[in-house]
């Protein structure tokens, strides 16, 4: 049996080790051949991945873990490299299926240079499209590579769209779950801090994505996201409040009907699906018991306690670099405020300032101009900051 080759960019966060349980659950190196493993910091848990999967290379993105690395990774086949260019280099190596799952921008220029290989790239790093989300899908193109959503909303929407006509799409809509502040007012969201952000009521997840949907931020990316994958124009898309996460989002056609794709909240079914397009065979997630749910709640969004919402809406209607600058200056702001330099709602102002700031009209013609207004919005809000 031909195995598959798979890379896993970001295989420590919990993207990557929910991709990686279901690797293993699947036959692991025995099934797969693992090409290439990143992460950052967490050193051990990157060689163990490495080791068990038999990695033809692990990267760890900072380079003075490197020889920390090596130490972890001495006695096995496996080869150790750090840094920016060996992440690329990784990201390069052939694949049959790539899992993009690098949290932020810094996830952007190796997603890049994976949808180069051809292939399937699954895609979690939201920002990847939100900056240069033509740039990427030019590339995916180009070289033939299948783009497959590996978050809950979008594999949800192109699981509903399977099969269907996109001229008889009229709306989709996207589910957040409101994260811990859903039922705050606008006055007690003032003092909240980072542990509080961080405590998600439904999703195990990392502290920047974690922070992202309590602010809502996280579907701002989603909505401009969107409208890449699916080719959708901004009055399409909806967000709408839906506590249990049980709907994970919906599609309406244009006869009025709505078909929604509904699961437990487990990134293991996205990535799953994702993994094995477009077969579905068994997965290691909970099946819902609808008679103990009960009950499914949906609300809409408030804007004044969540303006995130408000700044996709017109990074849409922008277009252009507009979503390089709300994506940089949001994560900017997001290290002030888990520094404790910025206030959770002032994050949004820091946004919405670097937007009114800088000149972002005009598609991205490469990736070094996407680069370059990143590292402008960084520097704005860094000075706002400072």
């Amino acid at each position: 049996m031909v195995k598959r080759r798979i890379s896993v960019l970001g295989a420590t966060g919990s993207i990557g080790t929910s991709t990686l349980d279901l690797l293993d659950r699947a036959g692991g190196a025995e099934r797969f051949e693992v090409v290439a493993l990143t992460g950052a910091r967490n050193i051990a848990g990157l060689a163990q991945a490495a080791r068990r999967l038999r990695a033809k290379v692990a990267v760890t993105a900072d380079p003075a873990r490197l020889g920390d690395l090596r130490d972890a990774l001495a006695g096995s086949d496996v080869r150790a490299e750090a840094g920016p260019e060996a992440l690329l280099d990784a990201a390069a190596e052939p694949a049959d299926w790539t899992m993009s799952a690098i949290v932020g921008a810094a996830g952007l220029a190796p997603t890049m240079r994976a949808a180069a290989n051809g292939g399937t790239l699954a895609l979690a790093n939201k920002e990847s499209l939100v900056c240069a989300g033509r740039l990427l899908l030019d590339e995916c193109a180009r070289a033939r590579t299948t783009l497959l959503p590996a978050d809950s909303e979008h594999s949800a929407i192109f699981q509903c769209l399977r099969g269907e006509r996109l001229a008889e799409v009229e709306r989709v809509i996207i589910t957040a779950s409101g994260g811990p502040f859903r039922d705050f007012t606008r006055d007690q969201m003032q003092d909240v801090t980072p542990e509080e952000a961080m405590a998600h009521p439904n999703w195990d997840m990392g502290a920047a994505i974690s922070i992202d949907s309590a602010s809502m931020f996280n579907k701002a990316l989603e909505l401009i996201e969107a409208k890449y994958l699916f080719d959708l124009q901004a009055h399409q898309i909806e967000v709408l409040v839906h506590r249990q996460s049980i709907v994970h989002s919906m599609v309406g056609f244009t006869d009025g009907s709505i078909m929604a794709q509904m699961g437990p909240p487990d990134m293991r079914g996205a990535i799953g699906y994702a993994l094995n397009y477009p077969d579905r065979p068994d997965l290691p997630v909970e099946r819902v018991d609808f008679a103990k749910l009960a009950t499914l709640d949906f609300a809409a969004p408030d804007p004044d306690r969540f303006p995130a919402l408000r700044l996709a809406e017109r990074v849409l209607a922008a277009g252009g670099l507009a979503g390089t600058v709300l994506n940089a200056a949001k994560e900017e702001a997001m290290h002030g405020f888990l520094a404790r330099r910025v206030g959770f709602l002032s994050m949004a102002d820091l946004v919405e300032g670097a937007l009114d700031a800088l000149p972002c009209e005009g598609e991205p013609g490469d990736l070094s101009s996407v680069l370059e207004m990143d590292a402008a919005a960084r520097s704005h809000v860094r000075e706002q900051i400072s």
